[in-house]
């Protein structure tokens, strides 16, 4: 008699999602307001500047592109636009070779075909 295969119990993960989702949050709030206490509130590229209100648009860019890198004194960090962060990390991905697209374009599909033969299990006699 083969065993049932066993139900996965989706409160235990989502639980498991919830803290990793926390605690990524709580590391990047962490590095975000120390930035944001310690730089003007103004892109270090376009040098567009920022309210409370647009405050959501500027984002920390780690100099390094080393996201644990983090020390107090915000060496590795600079505030930008959300357009010249993306603009950033593209000039980046040109100079290192590897973009997103790339990346992308390396994925391969599946092959397996796991209901190739369901068409006869289910043909009728």
């Amino acid at each position: 008699m083969a065993s049932r295969p066993s139900v996965p119990d989706n409160a235990a993960l989502d639980r498991i999602v919830a803290k990793a989702r926390r605690e990524a949050e709580q590391r990047g709030h962490g590095y975000r307001e120390r930035a944001l206490k310690l730089y003007p509130w103004v892109c270090g590229r376009c040098a567009r500047e920022f309210t409370r209100a647009n405050l959501s648009e500027l984002t920390v860019h780690h100099r390094n592109h080393d996201h644990d890198c983090n020390p107090p004194d915000g060496s590795n960090w600079e505030l930008l636009c959300l357009y010249c962060h993306d603009n950033e990390h593209s000039r980046y991905g040109d100079y290192t070779g590897v973009a997103a697209s790339d990346a992308e374009e390396r994925h391969v599909g599946a092959t397996a075909q796991p209901f190739a033969g369901l068409r006869g299990l289910l043909k009728r006699d």
